[in-house]
């Protein structure tokens, strides 16, 4: 079940359009990865879902009704541009942003020191925003934004800010509230954390959706029939293959054993993997074979030009 739906949303600024008949479904318990290069309306749409602004036209479904504004308090948005107040002390703000999410301030505080605790930030409690660094106000406002347990979860660029140890923990974190039944809308530039974490993705481009789909699907969609390969140096010149199945596209050494050569192949849209192989072992010893499946950031660029 979904969700969210997002049906032929559009949007325009004067001249400019930001959403052109966008439709999404986000599926419950999910991650949906939202991309594209800056510009495409990805922000547009994620305000819109969180009723910043509004739609020109179109329909957002959540959760089974027409979006409205009590479901502000069901869904937990982590901006970009991230909203603490820089001259209030990091206790004092969390507290006073749960509350506005409904949280009593007891069971707020309960759940606050849960978090602090967890990511070993209790020390923070009496400092202001403005005397932490970056990543750990970033740190506060995921804190803030998933205390309440929303039924959608909204992160834009979540791990802008974050060294690599700090980003792992929040990825981990994603994870597990997604497991635990959160649904999760992120955008995100970093396309290995798309790889890694999303069940679906949603690309747009110029205001317009241009890709959608469960992420392997979308894999698998791109397949351009190139297989790497590594054979024996004295053997890449019996390769022929005259049966039309495959042609080289390149070679180079490989960078472990001297001996040995990488090879790039691509295999005719009739042919097979099992008569490639045949052929390749044919000619020599086969030492490694592998559909070269496009990346998701190979995927991304694609489409994003």
């Amino acid at each position: 079940m979904n969700l969210l739906e997002a049906k032929n949303i559009t949007k325009k600024y004067y001249k400019h359009t930001a959403l052109n008949n966008v439709s999404f479904n986000i599926q419950k318990g999910s991650i949906y990865g939202l991309l594209g290069p800056n510009g495409a309306g990805k922000t547009t749409f994620i305000r819109i879902i969180n009723q910043i602004i509004a739609q020109d036209s179109g329909t957002i479904i959540f959760n089974g009704e027409k979006l409205q504004s009590k479901h502000i308090s069901e869904i937990g948005y982590m901006p970009e541009e991230r909203g603490l107040y820089r001259n209030m002390k990091v206790g004092e703000q969390v507290l006073y942003l749960a509350q506005l999410k409904g949280m009593p301030y007891n069971i707020a505080k309960q759940k606050l020191k849960y978090w602090f605790d967890k990511f070993e930030i209790s020390s923070w409690w009496d400092k202001k925003i403005e005397e932490l660094s970056k990543g750990m106000a970033q740190k506060v406002q995921f804190i803030v934004t998933v205390l309440h347990e929303p039924k959608l979860l909204i992160f834009d660029e979540p791990f802008s800010g974050f060294d690599p140890v700090n980003a792992q923990i929040i990825k981990n974190e994603i994870i597990e509230l997604k497991n635990n039944g959160a649904t999760i809308l992120f955008s995100t530039h970093r396309m290995e954390s798309v790889e890694e974490m999303c069940d679906h993705i949603g690309m747009m481009n110029k205001s317009e959706k241009i890709l959608d789909g469960e992420i392997g699907d979308v894999k698998r969609q791109h397949r351009t029939n190139n297989y790497n390969v590594t054979i024996n140096k004295g053997d890449v010149g019996n390769i022929l293959f005259e049966n039309n199945i495959s042609k080289i596209i390149e070679t180079k050494p490989n960078v472990y054993f001297k001996d040995q050569i990488d090879v790039t192949i691509k295999m005719h849209p009739n042919g097979t993997s099992q008569q490639l192989i045949k052929e390749l072992m044919s000619i020599g010893e086969l030492h490694h074979f592998q559909e070269n499946i496009p990346s998701i950031n190979d995927i991304f660029i694609q489409h994003a030009v």
